[in-house]
C-alpha cells in the first residue's frame, strides 16, 4: 500500500467512488480510496438508484440535473450501460395542497433549467393509462429528464475511470484511526498499514457516525430502513417491452405513498415508511457481522401504502412478489447530505448523511474535487453544508428529527413549514411570557424563535399555505403598529462574537470587505472567499481600538466561526470567543421606540449623544451591561439591547408592562422587503459578489489615513477588481409585483420580453405597501428604474417594476430620525 497520497477518500460507495472520478477530472490522480470491504457493498448495493429533479430549490436543482449530466457523460466515456434510462417521472396532484405545490414550483424549475411540466388530468391519464383514473385528479407535473440507473454498473464505472486516470483504489482496506499531524496532514491507520495525506475525505455511508467520532465529530445523520418489491412479470409492461416501447415514467401518487417504476418487464413498488412505522438502524454502531446483508421484510410497516397502491394501479395486484429488498441507508434531519468542510479540522471533508448516494454522488463528487484542487466548489453549497448544523444537534434530536422527514417524505409543502418534532428545545427565559402572548413560534439554530403573534395562547396555531391564511391581518398589525407606534421582537438566537486582541483590528481589515467602524460606531461588513463570494455577513461594533463585537445570523453560529477559525492569525494576537449562548437580544423599533426606552436607561438617546448606527453599553431596568445598538433591520428608529441572557425574562417584562407589543418574524420579513435589506444565503451567498448583490457601498477598496486614501488589502478584492473591470454580470434589483391569493416567495424565474433573463433571490407580500416585492437577479443593463419584467408566480404570468431603492423610505430618514424634530423627552 502506498504510504503518502495527496488524498484519501474513505468509502467505497457511489459517493466516494463520484469522489474519486471527480478528482481525476480535475486534474488530481494521486488520491486513494480505502474500502473495508468491496466496492459498492454498503448502501449502494440495494439501492433503488432513482434520479429526481423535483425539489422547490434553485441550488438544489441544479445540483441534481447535475449528476444525471455526469453519469450520461460516463456512460459515454466508457463505451458501456451503466443502467442510465431518463424515462421521465410523473408526479399526480390529488388534492388542492399538492397542485399548488406544483404550480408554485414549476417556476423555479424554469429558473433552474430544469425540464419539466404541467399536465392536466387528461395528460396525466396519457402518459400512463394503468393508473386507474379519479375525479380528484387535479392534474400532474411530468419531468422528463429524471430516471434511474443501475447503482452497482455506475459506481464500478466511476471507479473504472478514475483508476484509468491514476487513482488507486485499495478493497477490503480498513480506515481505524486517524491522526492530524504537526505538518497539517492527515495519517490514516488501516488493518493493511498506514497512509498520510493532505486532504481526507469520508464517504462512509451507514458507518458516518462511529467513523466520525474517531476525530471527535458528533455528525446529524442516522441511518434508516427502507425497503422496495420487485413483482413478477406484468403482461402489459412485457407487451409494451417486446414491441420496443418506451418505458412508462416512473409514477408517484400521493393517494399511496409510494413510486412505482417498471423493472424488466415487472414493477419495482418503494413505499415510503409512516413516521410511526419508519425503523432506525445503528443508532451508535454497524454490527461487526452486518456486510453486503439485507433486513428481513417488514410489510407491515407499509401495508397502507400497498392497499392504497392496488386501487390507484390495479396492474400491481395481478401478479405475484418476485422480491423484497430492505436495508439501511443515511438520512439527516432535513433529508439533505452533510457535504463540505468538517467543522474544526482543516483538511477534512464529508460526504456523509447522504439521503440517496446514487442521486447525490455525481454533484457531490464534483463540488469537493472543485473545492479540494481550485479552492471553490463553484455553487452555492450552504444547503448542504455540514456547518448548517449547530451543536444543538445530538443524537436524540436527529434520531426524531429523521422520523419526522422520512415520515413526511410524500407530504406537500409549502416553504418556510415548521415541524412540531423534537421542540421546543432550547428556549430563552422569556419564551413563557411570549407564549402568553400568543406567541407561535418556529425554530432558528435549535432555538424557539416568535414567528407571529395570535390573539391568544389559545389560537397559537401554525398555518401554512401558498394561498392568504386568517393569520395575515395579525401580521399586517404587527407590520403597522411597529411602523406607526413601536414594537419589539426577542432575538437572542442571534450569532455574537467578541474578538479581541493586539491583532484584533489588523486580522478583521485584512477579512471585511468594508472598513472598520470607529470607536463607538458600527458598520454592515461581508467577508468575501477569494472568488468574492459573500460567506457571511456581520454588524461590527467597536468599543476600543482592538475590541469587537461581531453580531450575524443564528444559523450561521457553526458555520461563521469555522470560517472565521480558520482565518486567525497562529501568534495569538487575536481572541475571538463565541458569546452567542451568553447573550440575549431583544429589539426595539418604531417611531416611538426613543420615548419607550428614555425612562428604562440613564444613555442620553438623543440624535447628538447617540446617532444612528452608534453602539454604548449601559443599563436597562436592573439589566447591567447592555449593549446599546441603534441599528434595526426593520428600518425604523430602533435599538438593538444585547443584554447578559439572565436579564432577558426582566427585560421583555419591562416592555411588555411599558405597553410595547411583540411582533414575530413573519413581520421582520416584511419589514425587511420593504427597505431591500438583504438575507444571508438569499442576498448574501458565496457564489454571488457584493457588486452583484448591488452592495457596492459596502465594499471599500480604498481607506483614508492621515488624510490620504490607501489602498486596501482584502480576501476577494483581487476578484472584486476583475469583476469591476469586465463587468456584465447580473445585479440584484427590487420589484414592485401585485398581490394575488398567491405571493412570489424565492427562486421564481424572471422574464424581459418573453425571455428569461434572471430569477428571483427572496420575495413576499410586503403588509405596509399592500403588495408583493421581491428581489430578483437580472442583467445589468435592465436595472434602471422603471424597467418592466413579468414573473412566473404560481404558474401565472405577473407584471413586476423596477423601483429605485426600495418601496419604503429609502433614504433612511426613519432610522435616522430626521423625518421630524428630535425631541427627547
Amino acid at each position: 500500500m502506498k504510504s503518502h497520497a495527496k488524498v484519501v477518500v474513505v468509502g467505497g460507495g457511489c459517493v466516494g467512488a463520484s469522489i474519486l472520478y471527480g478528482m481525476t477530472q480535475h486534474g488530481e490522480t494521486d488520491v486513494v480510496m480505502l474500502e473495508r470491504t468491496t466496492l459498492t457493498s454498503g448502501s449502494t448495493w440495494h439501492a433503488a438508484g432513482l434520479l429526481v429533479t423535483f425539489v422547490r430549490s434553485y441550488n438544489i436543482s441544479k445540483m441534481t440535473m447535475e449528476t444525471i449530466r455526469i453519469y450520461g457523460e460516463v456512460e459515454e466515456k466508457l463505451g458501456n450501460s451503466v443502467g442510465l434510462r431518463k424515462v421521465g417521472q410523473l408526479r399526480v396532484a390529488n388534492t388542492e395542497k399538492r397542485w399548488d405545490e406544483f404550480q408554485s414550483y414549476i417556476s423555479i424549475a424554469e429558473a433552474a433549467g430544469v425540464p419539466c411540466k404541467l399536465l392536466t388530468p387528461e395528460e396525466v391519464a396519457e402518459a400512463h393509462p394503468l393508473l386507474a383514473q379519479s375525479e380528484n385528479i387535479r392534474g400532474g407535473i411530468l419531468h422528463t429528464e429524471d430516471g434511474y440507473v443501475n447503482p452497482a454498473d455506475i459506481t464500478m464505472a466511476l471507479a473504472k475511470l478514475a483508476r484509468d486516470q491514476g487513482a488507486t483504489i485499495y478493497q477490503n482496506t480498513e480506515a481505524q484511526a486517524y491522526e492530524k499531524l504537526d505538518n497539517g496532514h492527515w495519517k490514516v491507520t488501516t488493518d493493511k498499514g498506514d497512509i498520510t495525506c493532505e486532504h481526507l475525505i469520508f464517504a462512509t455511508g451507514n458507518y458516518a457516525r462511529e467513523n466520525a467520532r474517531r476525530v471527535g465529530l458528533d455528525l446529524p445523520c442516522i441511518p434508516i430502513v427502507h425497503q422496495y418489491w420487485t413483482t413478477e412479470t406484468v403482461p402489459e409492461l412485457a407487451r409494451r417491452r417486446k414491441e420496443g416501447l418506451t418505458e412508462f415514467p416512473i409514477l408517484r401518487d400521493e393517494d399511496y405513498g409510494a413510486y412505482l417504476r417498471e423493472d424488466v418487464g415487472g414493477f419495482q413498488f418503494g413505499p415510503y415508511e409512516f413516521e410511526k412505522d419508519l425503523k432506525l438502524f445503528a443508532e451508535d454502531k454497524v454490527p461487526e457481522d452486518f456486510g453486503a446483508d439485507l433486513l428481513p421484510e417488514d410489510f407491515d410497516a407499509v401495508e397502507t401504502q400497498w392497499e392504497r397502491a392496488l386501487e390507484r394501479v390495479p396492474t400491481l395486484g395481478e401478479v405475484g412478489i418476485k422480491a423484497n429488498t430492505r436495508g439501511p441507508f443515511q438520512m439527516t434531519p432535513d433529508e439533505l447530505p452533510l457535504c463540505g468542510p468538517a467543522p474544526g479540522h482543516d483538511n477534512l471533508w464529508l460526504a456523509e448523511g447522504v439521503p440517496g448516494g446514487i442521486l447525490w454522488g455525481g454533484t457531490m463528487g464534483e463540488s469537493l474535487a472543485r473545492w479540494i484542487v481550485h479552492g471553490d466548489p463553484g455553487k452555492d453549497m450552504s444547503e448542504i453544508d455540514p456547518r448548517r448544523f449547530g451543536d444543538y444537534a445530538s443524537k436524540r434530536w436527529t434520531m426524531d428529527k429523521v422520523r419526522e422527514t422520512w415520515g413526511t417524505h410524500m407530504d406537500a409543502h409549502v416553504p418556510g413549514e415548521d415541524f412540531p418534532g423534537a421542540r421546543p428545545m432550547k428556549t430563552v427565559p422569556s419564551y413563557d411570557l411570549l407564549t402568553a402572548q400568543g406567541a407561535v413560534w418556529t425554530s432558528f439554530n435549535g432555538y424557539e424563535f416568535p414567528r407571529w403573534f395570535a390573539k391568544s395562547p389559545e389560537e397559537a396555531i401554525p398555518e401554512h399555505s401558498f394561498r392568504r391564511t386568517d393569520h395575515m391581518e395579525l401580521v399586517q398589525e404587527e407590520v403597522r403598529r411597529t411602523r406607526e407606534d413601536a414594537g419589539f421582537i426577542e432575538m437572542s438566537p442571534m450569532t455574537k462574537f467578541t474578538v479581541r486582541g493586539s491583532g484584533a483590528a489588523a486580522w478583521l481589515d485584512s477579512i471585511m470587505a468594508n472598513k472598520l467602524p470607529k470607536v463607538g460606531r458600527m458598520t454592515l461588513a461581508v467577508a468575501l472567499n477569494p472568488k468574492g463570494g459573500m460567506e457571511g455577513e456581520y454588524t461590527i461594533v467597536r468599543y476600543a481600538d482592538d475590541d469587537f463585537y461581531l453580531v450575524s445570523t443564528p444559523n450561521g453560529q457553526v458555520y461563521n466561526w469555522d470560517y472565521l477559525s480558520r482565518l486567525l492569525p497562529a501568534d495569538g494576537s487575536v481572541v475571538m470567543t463565541d458569546v452567542s449562548e451568553q447573550m440575549g437580544v431583544i429589539a426595539l423599533a418604531g417611531p416611538n421606540s426613543r420615548d419607550i426606552l428614555h425612562p428604562l436607561t440613564d444613555n442620553d438617546l438623543s440624535n447628538a449623544a447617540f446617532p444612528w448606527l452608534s453602539a454604548q453599553m449601559g443599563e436597562v431596568g436592573y439589566a447591567k451591561n447592555v449593549h446599546l445598538l441603534r441599528v434595526s433591520y426593520t428600518g425604523e428608529l430602533g435599538w438593538e439591547l444585547h443584554h447578559p441572557i439572565g436579564y432577558n425574562r426582566h427585560l421583555v417584562d419591562l416592555l411588555l408592562k411599558a405597553g410595547v407589543k411583540p411582533f414575530g418574524l413573519e413581520a421582520l420579513e416584511s419589514m425587511r422587503l420593504e427597505k431591500s435589506y438583504r438575507a444571508i444565503n438569499r442576498e448574501i451567498c458565496k457564489d454571488m459578489t457584493p457588486y452583484e448583490a448591488d452592495l457596492g457601498r459596502f465594499v471599500a477598496l480604498k481607506e483614508k489615513i492621515n488624510g490620504a486614501f490607501q489602498e486596501r488589502d482584502f480576501i476577494g478584492k483581487d476578484a472584486l477588481l476583475r469583476q469591476q473591470e469586465e463587468g456584465g454580470y447580473n445585479t440584484l434589483v427590487t420589484l414592485k409585483l401585485p398581490f394575488c391569493d398567491t405571493s412570489v416567495m424565492a427562486d421564481e424565474s424572471v422574464y424581459h420580453d418573453g425571455q428569461l433573463v434572471g430569477r428571483v433571490t427572496s420575495g413576499g407580500f410586503s403588509y405596509y405597501c399592500n403588495h408583493d416585492i421581491a428581489m430578483a437577479l437580472v442583467p445589468q443593463n435592465l436595472t434602471a428604474a422603471g424597467t418592466r419584467f413579468q414573473v412566473n408566480v404560481h404558474n401565472e404570468m405577473r407584471d413586476a417594476e423596477v423601483v429605485d431603492i426600495c418601496l419604503y423610505d429609502s433614504s433612511s430618514a426613519r432610522a435616522r430620525l430626521t423625518f421630524e424634530q428630535d425631541q427627547t423627552p
